[in-house]
């Protein structure tokens, strides 16, 4: 199957913050035949466009972006060091293979850790940014140079999707590649149902939310919507050691979860959920304090003010190479932004106060 063939190679693929244009290449090519037109800004944010004439403007958004790390330092002894390019998780480095992105290809390394036999019990060191190293093979800084690695190459974690039980995907990058996954899929149930929208449509894959919703901002000025819908992925607070009265209660399984929070457009989120419920799709409730943490925010305060709302997708383990989000959830949050727009009225006013 075409979509599950996408999916795979679009999310094994990496996409790291600054560095997406492969992944957005891949995505791209998928979509263009469930498309009128597309385009791309100076920074690698890709947009899908259905009815590119049409006054009226309503986005759907991801991002394209994943973790990783960039060379920091390359000690004399061939050791290399490392510092975040967003939320990449120290505590999950030792051990794991990595690869180093260089303008000759990549480069394979491993993020190294001493052994149990020469730890003492009970004053273990724990991973921390000072102290966790990639080892690539290598004895000095000059052989490290002629592998073609230098400061400022990007790094990520070698893991690839899998399955669980049936009912999951697990991998890495599901922040937010599945989100693009998602919204190319929203275009090709478009295209198949021969579906016709009173206004424009336009499917985004932005970069460079993982530092600060950067693409959303830039993009948000280019298009000038009117409404945007945005995908994301929230925590599944289900498993050992999250703590439900902080995070909220979200189950992996349970459905898409809709968000209450400032930059939430109360009324637009009001719509989904009625098209939710007339659509008999299940979905989670969640609040956020001050902001959202998601292009949400960056499309709700653009321009004048987008009304904007957020559908997430419960996911285990963020920013882990192991994210685990299920396969009905996904699918549930294609068929909310499908009916949603197949219900959305244009004419709607959104003023609060009139």
């Amino acid at each position: 199957m075409a979509s599950n063939t996408f999916l795979y190679k679009y999310l094994n693929n990496a996409s790291p913050t600054g560095f997406e244009a492969s992944g957005q290449q891949i995505w791209l090519d998928y979509i263009r035949p469930f498309v009128d037109s597309y385009f791309t800004d100076n920074y690698g944010t890709a947009v899908g466009v259905i009815n590119p004439e049409a006054e009226y403007k309503v986005v759907i958004e991801a991002h394209a972006d994943e973790i990783s790390w960039f060379v920091n330092y390359i000690k004399d002894d061939g050791y290399i060091y490392v510092r975040r390019n967003g939320g990449s998780d120290h505590m999950i480095a030792p051990s794991m293979r990595v690869n180093i992105h260089t303008d000759g290809g990549i480069v394979p390394g491993v993020f190294g850790w001493p052994a149990i036999h020469v730890r003492k019990e009970g004053k273990e060191d724990a991973p921390t940014l000072d102290n966790i190293f990639i080892d690539v093979g290598a004895r000095s800084k000059a052989e490290v140079e002629e592998m073609g690695i230098h400061v400022g190459c990007v790094i990520t974690f070698k893991d690839e999707l899998t399955e669980l039980n049936g009912k999951f995907y697990s991998g890495r990058a599901l922040d937010n590649r599945i989100g693009g996954y998602m919204i190319a899929e929203v275009a090709r149930k478009i295209k198949e149902s021969g579906a016709q929208f009173p206004f424009g449509l336009y499917i985004v894959n932005a970069v460079q939310e993982e530092i600060g919703l950067r693409g959303a901002q830039m993009i948000a000025a280019k298009i000038k919507p009117n409404v945007a819908i945005i995908t994301d992925v929230c925590h599944d607070t289900t498993a050992p050691l999250y703590n439900k009265v902080t995070s909220g209660d979200q189950t992996a399984g349970k459905g898409p979860v809709l968000t209450y929070g400032a930059s939430v457009h109360k009324k637009l989120l009001e719509l989904i959920i009625a098209t939710a419920q007339k659509s008999e799709i299940p979905f989670q409730r969640s609040a956020a304090s001050r902001v959202t943490g998601t292009d949400t925010d960056a499309f709700a305060y653009s321009n004048e003010g987008v009304p904007s709302a957020l559908i997430s997708l419960p996911l285990k383990y963020m920013h882990t190479t192991v994210e685990t989000a299920s396969k009905d959830d996904i699918e549930q949050v294609i068929n909310l932004m499908f009916e949603f727009l197949k219900d959305f009225d244009p004419s709607f006013d959104f003023r609060y106060i009139s």
